[in-house]
């Protein structure tokens, strides 16, 4: 399976810049028990009506948020109407947040809520979106940005023959680094169904990339 791994965890999973907001802005924080402890504490803060740990909440997601749905929607008008909406029922519902996953799966599991409903009102399919020029490193030089976009490219066009539930799965196992137990909080499945998912997932994807010629990527 190293060929999946290998490939997965190449610059062509960087994700395309959010609305408004500069490459490092917003990104996901460190999934330390103090980091959690800290998004438990601005949740329970927005509960009771503090705007500016609202705004610390919205500064701390929007980004992945916005990437996460993206992803999903494939189109960015809508993807940004999705992220107002969740963080508007954060707003709204914080208060009723009982801890039994951490904040950040919390906020995927709305946003994926929401996602869905919208593809399911527009009855479009999933889609993967990873733009190619945000994944070549301006420092390489012409010849091996070329080698890159080439192989980006390849490994979109498999990720895009794999299903929907497929896809989703290994965005937020690899992407977002969620664990088994994130992953069906998230999507509401059994771990069970997530692990056979993801087994059935990571060989095709596997015998994809091998027939495009892919055996690893640095």
């Amino acid at each position: 399976m190293q060929v999946l791994s290998d490939s997965l965890s190449a610059d062509c999973f960087a994700p395309p810049a959010p609305f408004g907001h500069s490459p490092g802005a917003g990104t996901l924080p460190d999934k330390g028990l103090a980091q959690r402890r800290l998004d438990e504490l601005l949740l329970k803060s927005v509960g009771a009506g503090d705007k500016s740990a609202m705004r610390a909440l919205y500064q701390r997601y929007n980004a992945r948020i916005y990437q996460f749905v993206l992803r999903l929607i494939k189109n960015a008008s809508v993807a940004e109407e999705i992220v107002s909406d969740v963080f508007l029922a954060v707003w709204r519902d914080a208060s009723r947040f009982e801890g039994k996953s951490s904040v950040a799966t919390w906020l995927m599991a709305i946003a994926r809520h929401k996602a869905v409903s919208a593809l399911r009102r527009r009855s479009d399919a999933l889609l993967d979106h990873y733009p190619a020029d945000t994944m070549i490193d301006p420092r390489d030089n012409p010849e091996s940005q070329a080698d890159q976009m080439e192989r980006c490219e390849i490994i979109h066009r498999c990720l895009r023959k794999l299903s929907p539930r497929h896809r989703e799965i290994i965005d937020l196992y690899y992407y977002h680094e969620k664990s088994v137990k994130e992953v069906a909080e998230i999507v509401g499945a059994p771990e069970g169904t997530v692990k056979t998912r993801m087994l059935y997932a990571r060989r095709h994807m596997s015998r994809l990339l091998s027939t495009a010629g892919i055996r690893g990527l640095s």
